[in-house]
């Protein structure tokens, strides 16, 4: 961990910087969250060490940038007052003033605002649409790309709930996607994959077709972020728990007891089901962590609709009926419809290399973010 922090005198010429002084109320919170870190009883509630450690993480960027900033401010005063004596310190003073302007467009980028959820694991939710068997063999192709994604970036991956269709792709799959261990700001499950919430399209020759026409079908993506820092309580009394037995392709009973749960939170009117594990305990929580994490999505999503203008800024935000991305499989291109992001290494992508795609939208949510604040200002 750094050392203790204290603020550089500030050179004459940042007083009245809208960096500095949006940057100065951070300063001063690392600096308490550093001490509060250091204190032993703080790791007694490993919950709020976990909540604090990620904010001093997240705000660990922020303030190396602003002390690189300050210092280079200061640097460029003693080299400008030095030019008088020596030319040779005007070039050394033309570098810092662009090595500082550098550091200032580095701390707006880093001052925008965060979604609170990027922290959080994901539970992703993928269902045919259109299309029948060719959207759910298309919706077997997304999960394989989302397992493989998740291997390269070392998360976790575990299968909550699935129905497969009668040729091996699934009508309904979910999956919980976790970090191991902490992870740096920006880099957790739910900052990468909240833009894959909408409908993924697929244009190609389907398994089905006997006259090598190309067909067009879909699927859904729904992303939901698991996390322990947003407050829901379920109530025991709002649920209505049914049990059953489960079933595979064509309905046929895959086992003899009543493992199988159903759960409906009746305020909502949210149902969910879980059949995958052989107990019913099992089925029942990986069904309330589902529960759970659409709760925090409908809380989250009503807290959007208060705010439409932060809302608008963000590319995830984009209803989630409307065509985010398509798969063309003759040309081997993949196009994301929000961005304009067209790439013809589609045969990658479903391997699991996303980072081009989700770099993309990353990008354009910044830039959009950046221009809300700009008029803002």
């Amino acid at each position: 961990m750094d050392g203790a922090l204290v603020a550089s005198p500030v050179p004459a010429r940042a007083k009245g910087s809208p960096v500095f002084e949006s940057v100065q109320t951070l300063v001063e919170e690392y600096v308490g969250l550093e001490s509060r870190l250091a204190d032993p009883e703080i790791h007694a509630d490993q919950a709020l060490a976990r909540r604090l450690g990620r904010r001093y993480a997240e705000l660990r960027p922020v303030v190396s940038t602003y002390r690189a900033w300050v210092q280079a401010g200061e640097d460029l005063t003693a080299a400008e007052e030095l030019v008088a004596d020596d030319p040779a310190f005007r070039e050394e003073a033309a570098e810092l003033e662009a090595t500082r302007g550098e550091l200032a467009d580095r701390l707006h980028v880093l001052l925008v605002p965060r979604d609170p959820l990027d922290d959080s694991d994901v539970i992703l939710e993928i269902k045919a649409g259109e299309g029948g068997e060719e959207s759910a063999l298309f919706a077997g192709d997304l999960l394989r790309m989302y397992l493989r994604y998740a291997e390269r970036r070392g998360w976790s991956a575990q299968v909550l709930e699935a129905e497969q269709s009668d040729l091996g792709g699934y009508k309904d799959v979910t999956v919980a996607v976790k970090a191991r261990g902490s992870v740096d700001p920006g880099e957790a499950p739910y900052a990468r994959l909240k833009y894959e919430g909408g409908v993924h399209r697929v244009q190609r020759v389907p398994a089905t077709e006997s006259q090598g026409r190309i067909h067009t079908s879909a699927a859904g993506v729904l992303v939901l972020p698991e996390t322990e820092d947003v407050e829901v309580e379920i109530d025991p009394n709002d649920l209505r728990i049914d049990v059953y037995r489960s079933s595979g392709p064509g309905g046929q009973s895959v086992n003899t007891t009543d493992s199988a749960v159903r759960i409906t939170h009746v305020p909502t009117g949210i149902v969910v089901s879980c059949q995958n594990e052989k107990s019913q305990l099992q089925n029942k929580e990986s069904a309330l962590r589902i529960l759970r994490a659409r709760l925090v999505a409908a809380a989250e999503e009503a807290a959007a609709k208060e705010a439409s203008d932060a809302r608008r800024s963000q590319v995830r935000t984009v209803d989630r009926s409307e065509r985010i991305r398509t798969y063309n499989f003759p040309e081997n291109r993949i196009s994301d419809h929000r961005v304009g992001f067209k790439s013809h290494n589609l045969d990658a992508v479903l391997d699991g290399d996303l980072e081009a795609v989700v770099g993309a939208c990353i990008e354009a949510d910044l830039a959009a973010q950046m221009a809300a604040l700009g008029e803002t200002r």
